[in-house]
């Protein structure tokens, strides 16, 4: 089972989770199923995985769905669009709510199979190399952002540009971007980017639980068997937590050095930022909805289950959260 990654080799949060993943894969099948990991660009470059298992070059890929909205809008739904739903709501709807098949539905359309293996929580909302008090502090900036959040910015008047992780940090100190998304603290300390951008943004509007995809050739996995399937499906579920429970370990910690070692400003938008995100982004969700039949039913049933599940949520985890940090004065 050759495997491509859109991650780095050994990078904390992303790919070493993935990598770890590919060995449970060998652990738990007893060797009956054997891994070869390829990091980005060690076989494909990190944005080619996808049509290399497509092909059937490859068998599976791990990445961002995401990143191939520019095939289909659709994809974007499967990774995470701006004000959609938080690690423990996209869990929920993949699993409970109708979200896997409709994934294997546009998954489908061109020969793959996904399933969930990995999430990041909430995204930061980004590296800035000049303050953002305003919204038209927005325009004119070339920031690397992908997914529905790059046309979020774009209707901000924000110019986006989407380049693999590993090209960011050299983009970023050339001046060639003025900002960058990339996931949190844990992840984005190790790239670096307090170098050439010092206001650190949140929260994430474009991320708030984005979760990250094992995507298989769909001929080469209609022919395993049903226990091959389900030693795939065990690892996939290992890994999605995995990653999210390492990922809410490790913030936290290096949120103060990024502060305390580095001289980063943590910054907040403001209600008006957010209100100008607000209103672009139902701009370009009707943009995709005009796409196809596909994007309005995968749209419909998202922004559905958002709504209950988020009604809930405000009851339940984030009342609570606010809550408990107001008397604790966390």
């Amino acid at each position: 089972m050759t495997i491509v990654s859109s991650w780095p080799r050994d990078f904390p949060g992303l790919g070493v989770p993935t990598q770890r993943m590919a060995e449970r894969i060998n652990e738990i099948s007893d060797g009956r199923i054997t891994t070869e990991y390829f990091a980005s660009g060690e076989r494909v470059g990190g944005f080619d995985v996808f049509d290399e298992v497509a092909s059937g070059n490859a068998q599976a890929y791990s990445s961002a769905d995401y990143y191939w909205k520019g095939k289909h809008p659709g994809w974007a739904y499967f990774t995470a669009v701006p004000f959609g739903m938080t690690y423990t709501e996209i869990s929920a709807w993949i699993e409970f709510g109708g979200g896997q098949e409709l994934w294997d539905e546009i998954a489908g359309e061109f020969g793959l199979k996904n399933l969930a293996a990995g999430n990041t929580g909430c995204q930061s909302g980004g590296w800035f190399n000049k303050e953002i008090n305003t919204a038209d502090d927005l325009k004119g900036l070339k920031m690397r952002i992908p997914g529905l959040g790059g046309d979020v910015m774009a209707k901000l008047g924000a110019s986006p540009i989407s380049v693999p992780g590993s090209q960011i940090y050299e983009n970023l100190v050339s001046g060639a971007i003025d900002a960058t998304e990339w996931v949190g603290p844990f992840n984005d300390y190790f790239m670096k980017f307090y170098e050439a951008a010092k206001y650190y943004y949140h929260p994430g509007m474009h991320e708030p639980g984005s979760m990250l995809a094992f995507g298989m050739n769909a001929s080469w996995w209609g022919e395993l068997t049903n226990w091959e399937k389900d030693v795939i499906r065990a690892a996939c579920a290992e890994g999605n937590a995995a990653m999210m429970n390492e990922t809410n370990a490790n913030n936290g910690e290096y949120l103060a050095k990024l502060v305390n070692e580095h001289g980063v400003e943590v910054r907040e938008f403001t209600d008006e930022i957010y209100d100008s995100f607000g209103e672009a982004a139902a701009e370009v969700f009707e943009d995709a909805r005009s796409h196809s039949p596909l994007v309005v039913k995968i749209d419909d049933a998202f922004q559905s289950s958002l709504r209950e599940l988020g009604a809930w949520q405000k009851l339940a985890g984030a009342g609570y959260s606010v809550q408990r940090n107001r008397v604790l004065g966390i």
